[in-house]
Parts: structure tokens; C-alpha cells; sequence
């Protein structure tokens, strides 16, 4: 690995100088492991520690299958999927591994006793497998986490659609948290040259799932001029659809959670703003058994008092049990409620009177396909989206970065060095940073 990275970091290493390099038999990863999935039994999902579940080890290298493509990995970063995978919550993922693994002897290489994670990364491709013609060794990339098959009819109008749509690193094995990762070549795209190794792996799923979610026609189709009531707003998602909402000429309604947030959203250009924490909305009673009609019509009224009347066209919904009565009350009529993630959680309760009577639409959504994933990736590398990353761990600190996410201790999101030995590397388009400077940085430290 050593030679990989000093290979990485020369200035006049050739595309045949990483075809020669020589791949190391094993590799450092974060995994966690097989018999270990009961060992939080009884306790709330609060109380468990992915400091215990994640290991930081040696693995070793998979073989190499068509179509697929090794990446020495410079930084990744956090995700609640891998936080959900640390604490063997909803389910195991020892599954999702156990079944990709039933359907060939090639998907066999992911059903193992350990499920190495993390669903974003930004590197350098070091080989492709056989019919991979895009991309070759030395191509400076990052990668969306959409992984399939395309075997079947399902997915070529939508590739969300497909049968065998999983993602990759948590559905899949051999993920982004390592120094090499293993991914399927259609799931590179070219790294933003404007941004360091952890600002360009920062942006990955949440950007993509934010673009989707609210700018796609599979999501919102959201237009100039809609409200967008963005709950979050500053947060990993949130603060990407801020950042859509305003680009494309919306209106966001950005509900943050204290002052802090709420700076961080004008900082991107956002004016109305809810401050939850001032404001005391309590949708649900202490027992978290009933929902009050009242504070959804309260805060209604504060909405209509903040948009001079006008109700929101389209809700970026992903807290989930905690807020989705509010959401569906609040979207006028004829609305779209996007919802994904429900990481508040997934049981939601809503008044369907309000949703049936006045045509409203509940629109799922979850990552993106190809091109959406390409688009968002794009938009990064044009300077119109920024990353949103706060502060950055090292590989062996996995855990406590996966802590801070499970116990939203973070704001934005949360980079991981892999290979890369410290922060600041990785940028060769220097004079492009200067002009976005101040909009890369508005999380950092936060």
C-alpha cells in the first residue's frame, strides 16, 4: 500500500505505472462481524456502540470479477446505513450479504463472516475487470453506492428498479471504509479536482439521494418557484436540498433544530427559517402514542407567516415517524411529500383526510440511478453544489466518527481518511477552489 500511495501522490505516474503496481494480498478495512450480531441484545438502539462493533483490521483482496474495478481508496465517509450496520439495526446485514451471495459463484465473494462497509469513497483506480473500457488504472474517481444487475427488463427505464438493486457497502460487501474497495466500474464517476480526497468523498450518497429526492422527476420535480419545506435543513440531506432548492430557483422553508443550524442555512442563502428548539413544536405527546392536530395547524400558520400565505409545494421528508403527520398536514393542496431514510423512525402515522381529500402525493425515494447519481456528481464538479463536510477521522477512529453520526453529534457530514495521510490533499484544480473557497468550508468545524 505503501507504493500505491506514493504512486498516487507523484506527479508523473502514468496510467502503465498503475497497471504495474502489484496489488497487496490483503488490505485495511472497517468491517463488522458474523457472530458478533447479537451482542447489543437488550439494549435500546441508543445505548449501542458501533466503537464495539467496528473493527479496523486487515482483510483480504477479493477476486477481481468483469465489469468491476479495484480503487485505492484516499477517503470515505460516514452514513447512517453504516451506522444501522454497526448496531445490527433494522436487521443484520449479514442477510443482505447471504442472499447477493446465493445468486452466483461470483456474488459468492460477498457472503462472508465479516462485511467490510461504508458507501462512499474517493480514490484512484488501480485495475478493471474484463469489458471494463471507461475507466483504467490511474483515473482520479469517486463513486455512487447504486449497485445491480440489469439482467432482467425491471431496471432499464429506471435502475433504481431493478430486481437485484442493492447498495454497495451495505448491501453488498467490500465497501468505501478500507484502503481498497471493490466496486462495479458503472458506479465511478470523475473525482471534482476543485476538492480535497475527504471533500470529494463527502458528497456521495447524500448528494445523490438529494437530487433524486427533490430535483428528479422520479422525486419532487421540483420547479422555480415551490416552497420546499426542508426539514434539516444544515444536516447530511438537508443540506444538500437546501442547496437544490435554491439553485433551482425554490424557495426553501428550512426547519434546524438551534441557532447554530439556522446561521449555517443562511450562510447558504436561505431566509425563512424554523427554529425548532425556539419555536417548541411538539407533535407528538410525551408517550409517543398520539399526535396534536394543533401544532400541526401551529406550525402551518408559522409557514404560511414566513411565505406571505402560500402553503409548500413539495416536503424533503426523511426524519420520518417524528415529523410526517406535520408534513402531510402542511403541503397544500395537490403537494408532493418526498420521504426517505424515517430515521426518526419507520412506523409513520398521518391523517389521510388531509391527504386524500386534497390530492396530495407520498412519493418514496431512495439513492438514484445512474444518471441522476452523474448529474449530482457533475454539479459538484461545476461549482454549484458544495460538499457539506464538518470534520474529518482517521480509519482507526471509524467508530467514534459512526458514534457521532448515530448520536447526531455531527453536522453535514463526517469524512474518513483512508489511504490518504492527512487532510488538504488531493486538489489540482487550485484556482477554481479559490473562487468557492468559503461555500467548501461553510460546515467545517461546526
Amino acid at each position: 500500500m505503501h507504493t500505491i500511495l506514493e504512486a498516487i501522490q507523484s506527479d508523473s505516474a502514468t496510467s502503465e505505472d498503475f497497471a504495474g503496481l502489484e496489488l497487496p494480498e490483503s488490505y485495511r478495512a472497517a468491517f463488522v462481524k458474523k457472530d458478533e450480531v447479537d451482542m447489543f441484545e437488550g439494549l435500546t438502539a441508543k445505548e449501542k456502540d458501533p466503537r464495539k462493533s467496528l473493527h479496523v483490521d486487515q482483510v483480504p483482496l477479493p477476486e477481481l470479477g468483469p465489469g468491476e474495478a479495484f480503487v485505492a481508496v484516499m477517503a470515505s465517509a460516514i452514513n447512517y446505513n453504516t451506522v444501522w450496520t454497526s448496531i445490527f439495526e433494522p436487521v443484520s446485514t449479514f442477510g443482505f450479504l447471504e442472499r447477493y451471495g446465493r445468486n452466483s459463484e461470483l456474488t459468492k465473494r460477498h457472503d462472508l463472516p465479516y462485511h467490510v462497509v461504508g458507501s462512499d469513497l474517493s480514490g484512484v483506480v488501480l485495475k478493471t475487470g474484463p469489458g471494463v473500457t471507461k475507466w483504467k488504472p490511474g483515473d482520479r474517481v469517486v463513486a455512487h453506492c447504486l449497485s445491480v444487475e440489469l439482467e432482467g427488463p425491471d431496471g432499464h427505464n429506471d435502475t433504481m428498479l431493478d430486481t437485484e438493486q442493492r447498495i454497495w457497502g451495505f448491501e453488498t460487501n467490500f465497501g468505501g471504509l478500507a484502503d481498497v474497495a471493490m466496486v462495479k466500474a458503472n458506479q465511478l464517476m470523475p473525482k471534482p479536482e476543485h476538492l480535497t480526497w475527504e471533500e470529494a468523498a463527502s458528497p456521495g450518497l447524500v448528494n445523490c439521494t438529494a437530487y433524486r429526492q427533490l430535483v428528479s422527476k422520479n422525486g419532487g420535480d421540483m420547479k422555480q418557484g415551490d416552497n420546499v419545506l426542508i426539514w434539516g435543513a444544515s444536516g447530511g440531506l438537508g443540506g444538500f436540498a437546501t442547496q437544490y432548492a435554491l439553485n433551482g430557483g425554490a424557495t426553501p422553508v428550512c426547519v434546524v433544530s438551534n441557532e447554530e443550524k439556522a446561521q449555517i442555512a443562511r450562510s447558504m442563502g436561505a431566509e425563512l427559517i424554523i427554529n425548532r428548539s425556539e419555536e417548541g413544536y411538539r407533535f407528538w405527546n410525551d408517550e409517543g402514542t398520539a399526535q396534536d392536530p394543533k401544532e400541526w395547524k401551529r406550525f402551518g400558520a408559522r409557514i404560511r407567516e414566513l411565505t406571505g400565505g402560500e402553503d409548500i409545494d413539495i416536503v424533503f421528508e426523511h426524519p420520518g415517524r417524528e415529523t410526517f403527520g406535520a408534513s402531510v398536514f402542511v403541503t397544500r393542496k395537490g403537494g408532493t411529500i418526498t420521504t426517505c431514510a424515517s430515521t426518526s423512525g419507520y412506523m409513520h402515522e398521518y391523517d389521510n383526510r388531509y391527504l386524500w381529500m386534497n390530492l396530495k402525493r407520498i412519493i418514496s425515494s431512495h439513492f438514484a440511478n445512474y444518471r441522476e447519481s452523474w448529474e449530482a456528481n457533475r454539479l459538484i464538479a461545476k461549482g454549484k453544489i458544495h460538499p457539506t463536510l464538518s470534520k474529518t477521522y482517521t480509519l482507526e477512529e471509524v467508530g467514534q466518527a459512526s458514534l457521532d453520526v448515530h448520536q447526531n453529534a455531527h453536522q453535514g457530514k463526517v469524512g474518513v481518511l483512508c489511504l490518504a495521510p492527512e487532510e488538504g490533499l488531493g486538489v489540482l484544480d487550485h484556482e477554481m477552489r479559490a473562487q468557492h473557497e468559503s461555500a467548501i468550508n461553510r460546515f467545517r468545524g461546526v
